[in-house]
Formats: C-alpha cells, structure tokens, sequence
C-alpha cells in the first residue's frame, strides 16, 4: 500500500492555483479590452453615415449659379424620387433646375459614402487576414513545441518505469535473502546447542543420545517445512510485486489518456526549453546512478549465489552431521572441528549481511530521490496542462472575433450593394430630368508633330464650382474665354477614365433606351482616338470596343435573372452626302467605288423614321452578334473600307462621318417583359477651314460636304435652342439620320474634342462655342422602351 501511495501525483498547494488563475484572468480581462478597442475602432454602421453624411455639392447651370450644401436621409431621397414637376410655367422651370441641383448633390454625397465604405471594407480584409496569418503561425508554433514535450516525457516515463521494476526486483531478493539467513542462522544457533548437549551429556547413557538423535532428526524436518514456508511466502511477494505491476500499467495507461487530451496545446511554451536542457542533465545524472545500481545489483546477486553455494554446502554438513551422529564415539573430534569452521563462516556471513543493509540502505535513499523527481516532472506536466487550457480559451475567444468580423463584412457588402442599387436609380433619375444633350469636352495631349517648346493654350479652373468641368482657352492677345460642361478630361486623362463616366449610359442601352453617343471636333484633336482607339491595345482601346464589351459581359451576367438578349450591328458612312454600307459583301477598299456602288441595283439606302423614333436604313446589312469578338472584327472590316485622306491637318483624317449602331432586343423568361434599345456610336468628320487644309480636287469636294453637314448639325442646334416650330433636319443626310437623338427621346452625349496647340485656338474655340450651344439644347425626355411580350412556342426576338 505504500508503494501505491508513493505512485501517486502530489497535489498543487492551494495557493499556487489561485495564482495560476488570477493570472488566467489578468490576461482575459486585457484581451477582452483590446477585443472591445478593435471593434470600437472598426465599428461604422452603414444606417449612421447614410443619416449623418455631410457632404458639400456644388452645381452649376449654363448660367452660373451659386454652390449649395446639402444632407440627405433615405426619407429625403425617396421624397426627391416621387417628385413630379410639371412643364409650362418659369417658376416650375426653376424648380425643375433646383431639383436638378438636389439630385446631383444626393449622387455626389452617395459616392463619397461608397468610397468611406470601400476603404472600410479594405481595411476589415486586412486586418481579418493580418489575424489570421497570426492565428496560423502560433498554431504551427505550438504544435512543434507540444511533439518535442511529448516525445522527452515518453521518454522519461519509460525510464522511471524500468527503474522502478529493478528497484522492485532488488527489494524483493533482499528480502528473500534475509530471511533465508534469518532460517540459516537459527538452524545454526540449534545445532550448536545440541553440539553442547552432546558435549556435556556424551558420558550419559547411549539412550539419551538415540533421543537427541531423533530430537535433531524432527528439528530437521521441522527446518525443511520452514523453508517450504519461506518458498511460499516469496511466491505471495511475486504475486504482490505483479499486483503492483498492474497498478503502475494502469497510471501510465492514464497518464497517456492525458498525454491525448493536450492535442489542443497552443500556447507559446519558451520556458520548456531551458527545463529540458536541465532535464537532460539530471536524465545524464540518473543515467550515471543506474549504472551504479546495477553494478550493485550484479554484485549483490554474485554474492546471493555465493550464499547459495554456501547454503548447500551447509546442507551437505548437516547430513554428514546426522551420519556422523551414528558414530558419535569414533567422530566427536571431527565434530568439533566442523563446529569450528561453521562458527567462522557464521562469522563471514553476518560481514557479509552488513554490507548488504548498507548497500540497501544507500539504494533507498536513491529511490528517494529519483521519486521526488518523478513528483516535480508531474507538477511541470500539470503546469502544462493549465498553460494549454489557458491557450484553448484565447484562441477560441480570437475565433469568435474572426467570425463577427466576417460577419460584419458581409453586412458591410449587403450595404454597398444596396447602395450602389439607389446611386443607379438616382443617376437614372437625373439624365431622365435633364432634357438637355450632355457635352463633354476632351483636350488631347501635345504630340511630336506639334513643335518642340510649344504652350498649351487651354487651362482648367482649379475652383470647387468648375473643378472637372470648367475649361480656359487663351488667345494671342491674352484674352481668355471660359466655357462649363458637364466634364472636362485633362490631356492626362486616360481612356478607361473617359470610359468609367460613360459606362452607366451604356447600360441604359440595356435597360431599354436609345443612346447615342458622337464625337465633334476639328481634324487631328483625337475624336477617332477616343471613339475606337487602338484596339490591339488593351489600354488604348476606345469608346466603340469597351461599351460593346461592357454590354456583352452584362447580358451574360444578367441570364441567372432571366434576360435573353438578341443584338444586330450595323456599320455605315456618309460621304460626300452618300450613305456607303461598310459591312457591304461586294465592297472593296477606296473611295471611287461610290459610283458603282450606287448603281448597284436595289441599293437605295433610304433613311427612314417610324411612329416610335426608330431609324431604319433600306437595304442595310445588319449581322447578328454573340459575342465582343465578332463585333471587332466587323470593326477592323469597317475600318478597312473607311474613307480616310491626307491633309495638310493631318497625315490621315477622316474624310466621312462613322456610324455604329447596334441594336438589343431582350426578354425576361421570367416577368416576360421585353425591351429594346438601341446604341448608336458616332465618329464625325473633322471640321476644318479651307485655308488651313489646303484641300484641292477630290478633297475639296470632301472638305465642302463635310462642312456643309456639320453647319446643318449647327442649324439644326441653334433652332432646337431657339424652340422653332420648323427644325431643319433633312438639310444633310447626317442630321435626318441623327433626328430620333437630337429632338426625340434618346440619351444623348457629345464629345467636343480640343487640339491645345497655338495655331489651333480659333478652330477650338468654334468648337467650344458649338458645344455651348448644344450643352444649352432640350430635347424630349429619355423614354424606355418596354412591354409585356405574349410568349409563343418558339420565343422568338423580334425588333419593332
């Protein structure tokens, strides 16, 4: 029972676990408050800013009014949205421009709130990555640290184990041992006293001896049962030392149980470095003192077989004894003699037996100390075990905070979206309101060909009213005219950055509008530059490829929703006042084969208007398209048979006016409402002074139709800004063609395209000045084109 008890884990004093958890909590409560430190650093609800946004907006009309602050809530927004204003008086006019302004600066606060969001959101990634890749490393870490603890402490739990069992074994025949002397030396002590007897009774009768004879004969065999006796008591010590066996088996078998429940230890365990070095040493130290005892140990087993040895001998002496009793008379000397010589073994033998309790005595003390060492191992494991526990607790805390940080991000997402939702439906709303043409304005770069040391003549207001859409054109004389538009770009600006603002207009394509979208200016300032690019480079292609890309992606993200989308392109120019189909089969390349192809019989190209402000071109050929790549190909095929010619402007202008126009017709598989809109792309001829082109001949002839059109363009503008009752639309081909989006109900956008070199400046400022006029222009308000289809077997697509 003992032995038992010495096995067992002393338990930790009450107050070293007090302190383990005043700790515990120490490190709980400061977590705690860094956790509450973050969420208060990340935490900016969406319902907050959309309610307390302060945002400046500044507007502008085409006479300059005053800038405007104003914040929005959602009630204001959906009270702008339900707003209706009526046509006929002034005061509604100015109403109707107010509610313009309104519009833009909700828009404008919108975007600012989406940007606040974005970046908040960039930052919640970051820092949800940054704790993760935290999480991971000390997870890695730990788990290294806890296979290096498992394997010194199997280590050291099988040396214990083995030096247990030779303690046990050492015990054990010590204690056989000494019990097989303690049986020796009482047979020894009886048979000196019947030696005496015998001495001392040898001149008694011969009877009295016959009785001691027998008297030894029964001691002997009383002798040989006690030995029997010692034989089975040392079996019930085996028995016990097995019991024992079993009982460690089963603490180890615990122990291990434990062992797998530390799987989870995650904490950083630096201090078990410098423990297992000193481990090492003592394991170096204990290694040294085993070898010791089992040096001991063989000698005390040599020694064992010594007294083995001697046992039988002394065992042979008795039975010589006992026949040597039948001759008592002729054998009492060599008695003596043996008596003797037993008396001086006895002798060795207590020396002997001396040695041995010393010996065990010093094993003891041994065993004393290796069990206290055993006992500090286990109170380090149970330290172990709390760190690991302390570890489990952190890390399932860190989980948490990861998961409500994923979780406010997919709120944080669900709000842009939604947000981005109502920016659309506003900025829809405003281009609805807005009946007038919209006019942006682009300043190319200065190019090699200009001149070396050549200044810029045009300058952009850096104020916060005419910020992006304020331009300056400077003359020769210093005076400087100052023009507004709906956007300004910079000769920095990009063509993904001219794109991004005409993006939401091409999507009103697919939303069921007609979109037309022109480019105006003087040969060389860049119209065909921003219109088609350089297609070959991803980031210089122009208007043309990136809006049919656009919508191409679109309507194949949009087929989850339902929508089916049918489109038809078609490309033409008209030169010289002749309309030329350039997707045309039996057309080949130049500019002389107009005749021919106007006598091509059935080949009438009649343009054709109907009651819903579509355009239809007779005998047009329009192709069916899936997909981006088709559309560039027809691109490169109309771009081939182009009128183009050289000028003293430019070394390759275009010498007519470029029309793309594709249609789309789309239906909802689900609501079964269909639309149908239309996008028309527009590269007009440059418009140039004879004096400066130095045309003659067949460019002559170019150059006079060319500014003829446009000079009807500019007609047809001023009596929409006049609000004639006749508009003169079929002075050219250009205008009758472009009526539907000059005076009907399409979305229209004019790029008014600057060259900023000195010699330039008279030519930009007619197009600044034409632009004015334009931008000043009302037409009738945009109108989708939408209607709830009958669905047949086939579904087909259909174009009205």
């Amino acid at each position: 029972m003992a032995s038992r008890n010495q096995n067992r884990p002393p338990r930790s004093p009450s107050n070293k676990k007090v302190g383990a958890e005043e700790v515990s909590l120490d490190k709980r409560r400061r977590e705690r408050m860094e956790r509450q430190g973050v969420a208060s650093r990340v935490r900016t609800p969406f319902s907050a800013v959309n309610s307390k946004a302060d945002t400046s907006v500044t507007a502008n009309d085409a006479e300059g009014n005053k800038c405007s602050t104003s914040e929005f809530t959602k009630e204001d927004v959906e009270a702008l949205l339900s707003e209706k204003v009526k046509k006929g008086s002034s005061y509604e006019d100015k109403k109707k421009n107010e509610l313009i302004v309104r519009l833009k600066s909700c828009v404008r606060q919108f975007k600012k709130v989406e940007e606040g969001h974005v970046q908040e959101i960039e930052k919640l990634k970051s820092e949800l990555e940054s704790a993760e890749k935290k999480c991971c490393d000390t997870e890695t870490g730990m788990k290294i640290k806890i296979e290096e603890l498992n394997e010194t402490i199997s280590t050291l739990q099988e040396k214990i184990v083995k030096e247990e069992s030779d303690k046990l074994e050492a015990i054990t025949s010590y204690g056989k041992e000494k019990e097989a002397r303690s049986a020796a030396e009482k047979v020894i002590e009886e048979k000196s006293a019947e030696i005496e007897k015998i001495q001392d009774e040898k001149s008694a009768e011969i009877e009295k001896v016959r009785d001691e004879k027998s008297a030894a004969e029964q001691k002997a065999i009383s002798n040989e049962d006690l030995y029997k006796r010692s034989q089975e008591y040392n079996m019930s010590l085996q028995q016990y030392n097995s019991r024992l066996q079993s009982d460690l088996e089963t603490i180890n078998e615990a122990l291990k149980r434990l062992e797998t429940e530390k799987a989870t230890l995650v904490e950083c365990l630096s201090n078990v470095r410098a423990h297992n070095k000193a481990l090492q040493d003592q394991l170096v130290s204990l290694k040294v003192s085993l070898d010791k005892a089992k040096t001991q140990i063989e000698m005390q087993e040599n020694e064992l077989n010594c007294l083995r040895e001697e046992l039988k001998q002394i065992r042979d002496d008795r039975d010589c004894q006992l026949r040597l009793v039948n001759s008592l008379n002729g054998e009492v000397v060599k008695y003596k003699e043996y008596t003797g010589k037993t008396c001086a073994q006895l002798d060795t033998l207590m020396i002997k037996t001396n040695a041995l309790e010393e010996t065990c005595s010093s094993q003891r003390e041994q065993i004393h100390i290796l069990q206290q060492q055993y006992f500090a191992e286990k109170e380090k494991l149970k330290m172990a075990d709390l760190s690991a526990s302390e570890i489990r607790t952190m890390f399932e805390e860190q989980e948490g905070i990861i998961r409500e940080l994923q979780d406010r991000l997919a709120d944080k997402d669900f709000q842009l979206v939604e947000g981005e939702k109502l920016r659309k439906k506003l900025h829809n709303t405003i281009l609805e309101l807005k009946g007038n043409i919209r006019v942006f304005c682009r300043v190319r770069p200065l190019l090699p060909e200009d001149g070396m040391g050549t200044n810029m003549v045009v300058s952009y207001p850096a104020s916060t009213e005419e910020l992006g859409r304020g331009i300056e054109l400077a003359q020769t004389g210093g005076h400087k005219y100052s023009f507004t538009f709906d956007k300004v770009f910079n000769h920095e600006a990009s063509q993904r950055d001219v794109f991004i603002e005409i993006s939401q207009l091409v999507q009103s394509a697919l939303d069921g509008y007609k979109v037309c979208i022109f480019a105006y200016g003087q040969t060389g300032s860049g119209k065909t530059y921003t219109m088609m690019g350089r297609p070959d480079a991803p980031d210089l292609k122009g208007l043309i490829p990136r809006s049919l890309e656009q919508i191409f992606q679109t309507s194949q993200s949009l087929k989850d929703q339902g929508w089916k989308y049918k489109m038809q392109a078609s490309i033409l120019e008209i030169y010289n006042e002749t309309i030329r189909d350039l997707l045309s089969s039996t057309r080949s390349s130049g500019i002389d084969q107009t005749r021919a192809e106007n006598s091509a019989p059935g080949k009438q190209y009649t343009i054709k208007h109907d009651a819903n402000g579509n355009t239809h071109v007779s005998d047009l050929t329009i192709v069916d398209v899936c997909s981006a790549n088709e559309i560039s190909s027809l691109l490169q095929q109309a771009a081939q048979s182009r009128s183009v010619g050289r000028t003293q402007m430019n070394e390759q202008s275009s010498r007519s006016h470029f029309v793309f126009t594709l249609r789309i017709c789309g239906i909802n598989e689900n609501t079964e409402q269909q639309v149908q809109g239309v996008l028309n792309l527009i590269d007009l001829a440059g418009s140039e002074r004879l004096s400066r082109s130095g045309a003659t001949g067949d460019r002559l002839k170019e150059t006079q139709a060319i500014n003829k059109s446009l000079s009807s363009l500019s007609d047809v503008i001023f009596a929409l800004a006049k609000k004639e009752e006749h508009v003169p639309f079929r002075n050219s081909k250009l205008t009758y063609l472009l009526q539907p989006c000059l005076g009907g109900d399409s979305k229209t956008l004019m790029f008014v395209n600057i060259s900023p070199e000195q010699s330039s400046t008279s030519e930009s400022l007619c197009s600044l000045r034409f632009a004015a006029r334009v931008n000043a222009c009302e037409i009738g308000v945009p109108r989708r084109q939408t209607q709830t289809s009958t669905r047949s077997s086939d579904s087909r697509l259909s174009y009205g």
